[in-house]
């Protein structure tokens, strides 16, 4: 039993600095955005709108393209899961007539 408690102690003080910077991020990353980030929302909107427009996106790196690229297919998948866990299936809806 000892050796039990042991382990488990010893998994309490592994994890317990992961858990600290995982909680540190997670209120910085998972909060909804507030009245004062509007502003910022709205510049970076315009800032996107403006690279397309004038063509600035082809001269991103390699780097920054695979980057951007991974995000925006993080942000479509998490739609379709959203899709799927709303419908209750992943094919089609569920109609009843």
């Amino acid at each position: 039993m000892s050796s039990l408690m042991t382990k488990v102690n010893t998994l309490v003080t592994v994890a317990r600095p992961n858990l600290q910077t995982f909680v540190k991020y997670a209120k910085v990353e998972l909060t909804p955005p507030k009245l004062s980030d509007l502003p910022e929302i709205k510049s970076e909107i315009s800032k996107i709108i403006q690279t397309a427009r004038t063509g600035r996106w082809k001269n991103l790196t390699v780097k920054e393209a695979t980057v951007k690229s991974l995000v925006a297919v993080e942000v479509l998948m998490w739609f379709y899961v959203g899709e799927v866990i709303g419908k209750r299936s992943l094919i089609g809806y569920d109609i009843k007539l």
